[in-house]
């Protein structure tokens, strides 16, 4: 006969991981965040259900380790046309870092006493300078998104917000109407972990988002006015990262940017022309939404070997 404790501290997996994304619904994380948990989760139990293990308190630390390991193989991350390969050690700590949210969510809530994955350390990921445009590279790449057409308008006040303020690619597709304050010269942004903050925005992003909600946006799809979102497609609807990036691969091949700039190296340039310029590090963590002043630490390093380069191309005997 099992008792209270033990009635306590069990739990179907399946029925759990349920009650853990409801948890995530409830609290407004976005749907990429939810679709991306839940897959790594199904992974997880998945994992777990070959093994035998199917309630929560049987899992132990051994498992844990057992199925970040198997990621690692060949075959960890499956493949498409039968093609099985290994996750990258990037692709197995945010796995892990999933499997170790949902445990901490089975430990207050009872199911287990002690989280399993406590001391399964992530592999070790390569720490890479993040890609920037430089000042100029920027202004010629936001000056060539011209035109008065609706996607134009569009296009240059969603570039100019997403430089303007260093949001995420997603942070600016979330952007209702009533996030932006044009008066004030700021937005209200939702970032990761559903945090909020306030961003001041340029006075030049400031023109262009003006210019696009009074001669673009009405013009977009059929009512444009039911949809709250600030940034939509021709249709009307919201946009898609994919939308971004294609209408941003467009432009720059017109001003002549590096390929392969992405809406995020507009984001990285936000930070890294700010410290250039005299920014308090602190300051930029605060724009940037980070929860830790160890990652905007990354943003020294880069404007170091900005620096560097400077240095040998002006002084005469670098």
């Amino acid at each position: 006969m099992r008792t209270k404790k033990e009635d306590r501290l069990s739990g179907d997996i399946e029925v759990v991981v349920g009650a853990f994304i409801r948890g995530l619904i409830a609290a407004d994380y976005s749907a990429r965040t939810i679709e991306a948990t839940h897959g790594d989760l199904r992974q997880f139990t998945s994992f777990l259900g070959e093994r035998g293990v199917v309630e929560v308190a049987d899992i132990d630390r051994s498992s844990v380790r057992e199925f970040t390991a198997a990621l690692g193989e060949p075959g960890g991350c499956g493949g498409r046309g039968g093609a099985s390969r290994a996750c990258a050690r990037s692709t197995i700590a945010r796995k892990l870092s999933t499997v170790r949210g949902f445990l901490r969510f089975c430990e207050d809530n009872g199911f287990v006493s002690t989280s399993p994955a406590a001391g399964v350390s992530s592999p070790k990921t390569p720490r890479r300078l993040p890609q920037v445009l430089t000042a100029e590279q920027t202004a010629s790449l936001l000056e060539v998104i011209g035109g008065d057409k609706p996607l134009e308008l569009r296009d240059r006040a969603l570039f100019e917000l997403i430089y303007s303020s260093g949001l995420r690619c997603q942070e600016v597709l979330d952007l209702r109407l009533r996030d932006v304050g044009l008066e004030s010269r700021e937005v209200r942004v939702k970032g990761k972990g559903r945090k909020v903050r306030l961003v001041p925005v340029g006075e030049v992003a400031v023109g262009a988002l003006e210019r696009y909600l009074r001669d673009g946006r009405p013009r977009l799809g059929r009512h444009p006015a039911e949809e709250e979102h600030v940034f939509l497609s021709r249709t009307g609807r919201p946009l898609s990262a994919s939308d971004v990036q294609r209408r941003l691969a467009r432009y720059l091949v017109q001003a002549g940017v590096p390929a392969g700039t992405t809406p995020h190296v507009l984001r990285h340039s936000f930070a890294t022309h700010l410290l250039e310029g005299g920014a308090d590090l602190r300051v930029i963590q605060e724009l940037l939404g980070h929860s830790s002043l160890r990652t905007t630490q990354v943003y020294t390093h880069v404007s170091a070997a900005h620096l560097r380069r400077t240095y040998r191309k002006a002084h005469p005997r670098a």
